[in-house]
């Protein structure tokens, strides 16, 4: 019988999880994960500065303040108006109340990027 002679491999550490699978989506918990090793932080004082940087954005959207990040683009609020519209179920004409949601535009440097 042949042996086989024994190499000694090294294995290189599996890759954290930081960043969403291709396709998925990316939680708060993964992106504070990926500022904690960015930045050298611990990961609840990271995940704190990021729900913080949203609670932010969430606060100046209901003022009605749009908010510009560089080069990734800017959120806003818009409104939008009463309409009518149909019950898909019965076809029945149905009056769709004014509200107003969050639009979010890209810079040209996401895009580009994507």
């Amino acid at each position: 019988m042949a042996t086989k002679s024994k190499t000694a491999t090294k294995k290189k550490p599996a890759a954290k999880k930081t960043a969403a699978k291709a396709g998925g989506a990316m939680s708060l918990k993964q992106l504070a994960a990926g500022l904690a090793d960015k930045f050298e932080l611990g990961k609840a004082v990271s995940a704190e500065i990021a729900s913080h940087v949203f609670d932010t954005i969430a606060v100046e959207l209901k003022r009605g303040t749009k908010i510009r990040v560089p080069g990734f683009g800017i959120f806003a609020v818009a409104n939008r108006a009463a309409r009518m519209g149909r019950n898909p179920a019965t076809g029945e004409a149905i009056k769709i109340k004014a509200s107003k949601k969050v639009r979010f535009r890209p810079a040209k440097e996401l895009k580009e990027s994507i």
